[in-house]
């Protein structure tokens, strides 16, 4: 039997979306917010010759610049002041929650609740700052070695590119924070979704393009479609699929009434880890073509080898990808998700799984079973990421299947809380009626 929220989901319509008056306002605040976002990645950084970064640009395609392009929506290829993107930010939050798993103090601030982490995101942001400023470094430097992209290089541009650069990460990553509080969905994904939505119809347009010219044939065309297709299916499918550990509550007694004795689950997700193993694989994976490129008339021999091996499409470059995925999949989950303070909260609420001695054993189960299950993840997210790049060798896309994942992961996620909404404005209805019923008897 349907439970009382996916009656009240089964009847949405455009009509319950018009009534919630909170909910309007929350996406119209996402959309505007998004929209500044995209405008940022058009304004130019100061001291940059367009034309000569298009031609180095064109040149250097397959290395970082071109992964770090698509999740920033196009910026880097601009060389906007969004160029960098909302990247720091992911970066420092992932350091700050290896730091938590090192350090007491950090650990015990996680702790604390809402305090605790207001304090742990304001050193996310300190980090997101520091991180930024080295990169704009980097990218001034590297811009330097370009040749003719910079048009007067020195102390002043490299200065104005660390500001510009590391002001527009702050910018975004403000306006990511006020998504997540005033609008809809976590404001961070949002805007490397937007940007990655925003290069979807470029793609598109190049596979009809190819199958026109008869660069790629029409029956190939088909299977490219129906395969990515497929892969949003098998996203949807995975994104969504969990393994519920059965956790039993036991009966307590108090005065003459019997409560508790109710059953729950334990949902572990197949994909913890999200999109963010791919992402680092692929940077890695990336950084020497891209040092080479940098300053290609000065590299070593040995790293122009590597670069031969390492280039995407080749099967050294896609065994390490496959096993970097594989690898930072296990070290991510390990990260966010702690078996032993599950089981600790298990056992101080009263909650125990059947067969299973509470304490250390439970949280033995509970990573034995996530072990298991970290694998089907693992695999399912190489296959993601893998597939589209065999693709890519037949035609030029713009897109790969990292870019897909969190396309679809996004969008559920987003959808999710839409609905949330939507039941709690149903709710609130209907305590308002039932509220009126009664002051009228």
């Amino acid at each position: 039997m349907p439970s009382a929220a996916e009656q009240l989901a089964s009847n949405f319509n455009f009509s319950s979306f018009a009534k919630a008056k909170e909910l309007r306002q929350r996406v119209l605040f996402t959309l505007g917010a998004l929209i500044v976002c995209r405008l940022g990645t058009y304004i130019p950084m100061p001291g940059i010759d367009p034309t000569a970064l298009a031609s180095i640009l064109n040149q250097q395609k397959g290395g970082i610049l071109d992964v770090f392009n698509v999740l920033a929506g196009g910026a880097v290829g601009r060389m906007a002041i969004f160029a960098l993107g909302i990247m720091p930010y992911i970066s420092a939050s992932i350091i700050i929650q290896l730091m938590t798993t090192v350090f007491p103090e950090l650990e015990a601030l996680k702790k604390e609740g809402e305090a605790g982490r207001k304090t742990i995101n304001q050193y996310t942001r300190y980090g997101t700052v520091g991180l930024a400023a080295l990169q704009a470094l980097g990218i001034a430097i590297g811009l330097e070695n370009m040749g003719r992209v910079v048009i007067d290089p020195g102390f002043f541009f490299r200065f104005t590119t660390i500001i510009t650069l590391t002001s527009g990460t702050v910018l975004l990553m403000w306006v990511g924070e006020q998504i997540t509080s005033r609008g809809v969905g976590n404001g961070i994904s949002l805007i490397i979704f937007a940007g990655i939505v925003a290069r979807f119809p470029t793609t598109i347009g190049q596979i009809f393009e190819s199958g026109r010219t008869g660069a790629v044939p029409l029956p190939e065309i088909v299977i490219i479609i129906g395969g990515l297709i497929g892969l949003i299916l098998l996203i949807v499918f995975m994104e969504r699929a969990q393994r519920r550990l059965l956790v039993q509550y036991p009966k307590r007694q108090v005065g003459n009434k019997m409560f508790g004795g109710e059953s729950s689950h334990l949902p572990l997700k197949i994909n913890v880890s999200g999109v963010i193993p791919p992402i680092f694989a692929s940077s890695i994976l990336l950084i020497p073509a891209t040092i080479a490129n940098f300053n290609a008339a000065n590299t070593p021999g040995w790293l122009q080898t590597m670069m031969t091996y390492l280039a995407p499409g080749r099967p050294v470059y896609e065994s390490f990808y496959a096993l970097m995925i594989i690898f930072f999949t296990f070290f991510y989950t390990s990260i966010i998700f702690n078996p032993e303070e599950t089981a600790d909260n298990l056992k101080k609420y009263g909650g125990f799984i059947p067969g299973i001695r509470p304490g250390k054993k439970t949280a033995e189960y509970i990573d034995f079973v996530l072990t298991r299950i970290t694998v089907i993840g693992a695999i399912y997210l190489t296959f993601v990421c893998l597939v589209p790049d065999f693709a890519r060798q037949e035609i030029q896309l713009t897109l790969g299947g990292t870019s897909i994942l969190i396309m679809v992961s996004v969008t559920m996620d987003t959808v999710a809380q839409i609905q949330s909404h939507l039941i709690a404005q149903q709710y609130e209805g209907l305590i308002k009626k039932s509220k009126l019923r009664g002051s009228r008897r």
